[in-house]
């Protein structure tokens, strides 16, 4: 419950205001969600309360002024119980402005500043106690500057920090798709790590049961921590081809797309290549029905899996290549993240064979 009222609090602070004053709205539905606003000030408005009517004092409308919100994130990191008069499901009311002897324009004013977003959350993505659902959506209602908090990487790097990389003219074999200059900007290859990623979505190249494993999958896993588990779980597997979505939790990465490859140690047919080529298909797919402008890729079936690399890269970029053409709006980069040299000197090599630049035109002089 708590989870649920602090992601709708977010949207509360989203809300316009006058300059230093409080909030003047609230939206429906957080107001049915069980947090009623009795009295909310605006400046010079009449206080209610208990007597009579007198203006609200300037101290009472704009609480940074004071210590109460000072007061209100000291209360989150103690017990419920040390609040007087307020039991553990004080979301419930707005009773708690009497309890704590300030007016409910202060406690509606340290929603707006995240004094109150604080006291409500006890959020620990290093344990899998807790309810998912609850996490997921708080996480996903924060800005990536309120999210860098529960990130449980030493570090990250942000989209801008990926250099993007530019087709050249030229090359030692002939372009296998046309010049599309929409498509200029939009593609990276990183070599490191893709649980440090800052960007909206990452690509995790999973088992069927979706509950972790060796290489990437187990290093997602790690660093995204328990609740992601509990997360894949309630998604029931995921079939060779397919993909399937989780919040990224304690990963710099919004979301985690979850997708199956083929097993390929007994040689590559058509089945196999048809099956990774999904892969990457779907995982574009639900990267964009989800809002997420940015998806890093790791290299697909390539490990355990027994794809041969040298043929894996050309089923990736074909697939990039005809997703891109036709949804190029929805997507602002697509990022391979490699790990070996030898992967990243294949897609360098390879992508001018897809992504090619515009034909130089030799002089006739």
């Amino acid at each position: 419950m708590a989870l649920q009222i602090a992601a709708r609090v977010s949207r509360i602070r989203a809300i316009p205001c006058s300059t230093g004053g409080p909030l003047t709205r609230v939206p429906a539905d957080v107001q049915s969600s069980g947090v009623k606003f009795k009295h909310i000030l605006t400046p010079g408005s009449p206080q209610l309360g208990r007597g009579a009517a007198t203006s609200a004092p300037r101290s009472h409308i704009y609480p940074d002024k004071l210590s109460t919100t000072t007061t209100l994130w000291r209360a989150s990191r103690g017990s419920y119980s040390s609040i007087p008069q307020v039991k553990r499901g004080w979301l419930g009311t707005f009773a708690v402005g009497t309890a704590l002897g300030v007016s409910t324009a202060v406690l509606v004013q340290s929603l707006h500043t995240g004094a109150f977003t604080a006291m409500a959350l006890k959020v620990n993505l290093d344990s899998a106690v807790g309810d998912w659902k609850e996490t997921k959506d708080f996480l996903l209602s924060l800005s990536v500057k309120d999210r860098r908090q529960y990130y449980r990487t030493a570090s990250s790097v942000a989209l801008n920090e990926i250099p993007v990389w530019t087709p050249t003219a030229g090359g030692p074999e002939p372009s296998r798709y046309g010049r599309n200059e929409k498509l200029d900007q939009k593609i990276s290859v990183h070599d490191g790590d893709i649980t440090k990623l800052e960007i909206d979505a990452i690509v995790n190249a999973a088992n069927s049961t979706l509950l972790g494993g060796g290489g990437v999958d187990g290093a997602i896993h790690r660093a995204a921590g328990p609740m992601l588990k509990k997360e894949c779980a309630s998604l029931n597997g995921c079939e060779t081809g397919e993909a399937k979505i989780t919040c990224g939790y304690g990963l710099p990465a919004k979301y985690v797309i979850h997708t199956v490859g083929p097993i390929a140690r007994g040689g590559v047919g058509e089945e196999q290549r048809e099956a990774l080529r999904s892969c990457y298909r779907n995982s574009l797919k639900m990267a964009t029905e989800n809002g997420a402008r940015s998806v890093a890729f790791p290299c697909i079936s390539t490990g355990i899996y027994g794809y041969p690399p040298e043929q894996a890269v050309h089923e990736a970029l074909a697939t990039v290549r005809e997703y891109l053409d036709a949804h190029h709006d929805k997507l602002d980069r697509v990022i391979f993240c490699v790990f070996l040299p030898k992967d990243k000197e294949l897609y360098l090599q390879n992508l001018p064979l897809y992504f090619p630049a515009e034909a130089t035109v030799k002089s006739k002089l």
